[in-house]
C-alpha cells in the first residue's frame, strides 16, 4: 500500500485540517443562518433569557436572517413573549452577540 497517495493534498499545499465548526459557519452564512455559537447560546439559554415559566412554554425553533421564531403552545404565551419585545431583544444581544437576533416571530404551536 502506497501511503504518499493518501497525502498527496498537503503536498499539493491543501490547508491544514480546520474545525467542523468552522465549515458549518461558513455553510450557515452562506444560508443567511447565524454561527453555531449564538444558536447554541439562544437555544441553551433560553430559560435564562426568558425565564422559567415561559421557557417551560416556549422553544425556540430558528434562526435565520436575524430572525429568531419561537414555538409557544398556548396563545396567552405568545401575548407573554411578544409583551416582552426590546427586553427580549435586548437580552438575546447579550447571550448571542449583538445583532444576531433583530426580530423574534412568535408561533402559536399546541
Amino acid at each position: 500500500m502506497n501511503l504518499s497517495s493518501h497525502w498527496r493534498g498537503f503536498e499539493d499545499g491543501w490547508d491544514d485540517p480546520k474545525p467542523i465548526s468552522e465549515a458549518l459557519d461558513a455553510v450557515a452564512s452562506r444560508l443567511g443562518a447565524a454561527p453555531s455559537s449564538a444558536l447554541r447560546a439562544v437555544f441553551n439559554q433560553w430559560a435564562a433569557v426568558v425565564g422559567d415559566d415561559l421557557a417551560k412554554h416556549s422553544h425556540p425553533r430558528s434562526l435565520v436572517g436575524g430572525t429568531l421564531v419561537v414555538a409557544v403552545d398556548h396563545p396567552a404565551w405568545a401575548t407573554s413573549l411578544r409583551y416582552l419585545g426590546d427586553t427580549l431583544l435586548g437580552r438575546l444581544a447579550e447571550t448571542a452577540g449583538a445583532g444576531v437576533v433583530s426580530r423574534v416571530e412568535v408561533r402559536v404551536r399546541p
